[in-house]
């Protein structure tokens, strides 16, 4: 990631432990952590059930399928983090009733690492999935963010396919919840 201190510009700069940068001029030490990721199946229990998924449009992964989600902001916790990506991508916020909070609706499922490789750096991350529930949703509630979103799917858990989701941390989420069902 660095070929030189961001400090004092030294070659003497170090990565070790896979964590924790080094610079032995000036005593810089920089520690490489996760960037927190969040992904949300959306449950939508009418006749039949059915979870929402999106197909990418660019990459990583363009044209691959993935779940509505995305990575939290400075200043964001993370499920105020995912409600922002939910507006962004899909133009959809999810209803919260009267007196609930959000942990209230979302629940926690699965958590994987991830590496999410952009522009030729990788990113870890910590990929957070979550679920809600999402009676009456339809295609035409959404408004996708086209830049990043080609498409939308409601399909039958069933009939997910998991060699079409972009991620690996993605496909083991929608294994732990096909699993649990």
């Amino acid at each position: 990631m660095f070929k030189y201190c961001p400090s004092c510009a030294s070659k003497k700069f170090t990565f070790e432990e896979g964590k924790v940068f080094r610079c032995a001029d000036c005593g810089l030490v920089y520690f490489q952590n996760i960037a927190a990721a969040t992904g949300c199946l959306i449950i939508v229990p009418d006749d039949e059930e059915r979870l929402v998924l999106l197909e990418r449009n660019k990459e990583p992964g363009k044209g691959m399928l993935d779940l509505p989600g995305g990575f939290v902001d400075i200043g964001e916790g993370v499920l105020e983090g995912l409600c922002r990506e939910l507006k962004e991508e899909l133009g959809w916020t999810p209803p919260i009733p009267e007196g609930a909070a959000l942990c209230d609706i979302f629940t926690l499922f699965a958590s994987f690492p991830n590496k999410y490789r952009y522009k030729n750096i990788d990113y870890n991350t910590c990929d957070m999935y979550f679920t809600i529930r999402a009676p009456g949703l339809k295609p035409e509630d959404l408004n996708i963010e086209e830049e990043e979103i080609s498409g939308v799917l409601f399909k039958k858990p069933q009939e997910v396919d998991l060699s079409k989701l972009a991620f690996t941390s993605t496909r083991k989420a929608i294994e732990v919840y096909l699993n649990k069902k």
